[in-house]
């Protein structure tokens, strides 16, 4: 931002040049991740005031997100070839769909790290009772057959981005 000048009008203070704030004709609009919801961006008005400006996104926003979505998904995928694989219990992947961690969610479920590491291992998970699935099922929101279950979960989708033209 480039420095005007000494204002003694404003108490004193340097002033600065509006010349490089966005103005409110100038706010992006690149549809993206949002999935047609508006984010609030300041902009300035004719006037020279600050206004809040709904925007549908950035183009280098979006494309940060889409690549941030991009390893979510990956490791996603991750989780899911690991509980195929027998190594891990299911709630690994339902962990990883949700951004999780075991200390994260011990504390959403109110218990400790050490009981949910060891429901991340398949003999365990196993022996939870229905009262801990039905608790576990709604925390991750999912049913308790899919919690059980992952192939009856689909593929993640990334939010925003075209499942079937997504060549970036």
């Amino acid at each position: 931002m480039n420095l005007n000048s000494f204002n003694p009008q404003r108490g004193g203070r340097l002033t600065t040049s509006r010349q490089n704030e966005m103005r409110e004709d100038e706010v992006p609009q690149d549809q993206g991740i949002a999935e047609g919801l508006k984010e609030v961006t300041y902009a300035v008005d004719a006037a020279g005031h600050y206004k809040l400006v709904p925007s549908a996104g950035w183009e280098p926003k979006n494309i940060s997100n889409y690549q941030a979505w991009e390893v979510v998904a990956a490791q996603v995928a991750t989780a899911r070839q690991a509980v195929l694989a027998g190594r891990v219990s299911p709630l690994a992947f339902h962990m990883a769909r949700n951004q999780m961690d075991t200390a994260l969610l011990a504390q959403y479920m109110g218990l400790p790290r050490w009981r949910v590491w060891l429901h991340l291992r398949p003999w365990w998970f196993n022996r939870l009772t229905a009262p801990q699935l039905a608790n576990y099922a709604a925390m991750l929101r999912t049913t308790i057959a899919q919690l059980q279950d992952i192939s009856l979960v689909g593929e993640m989708q990334i939010p925003g981005r075209d499942r079937n033209n997504h060549a970036d």
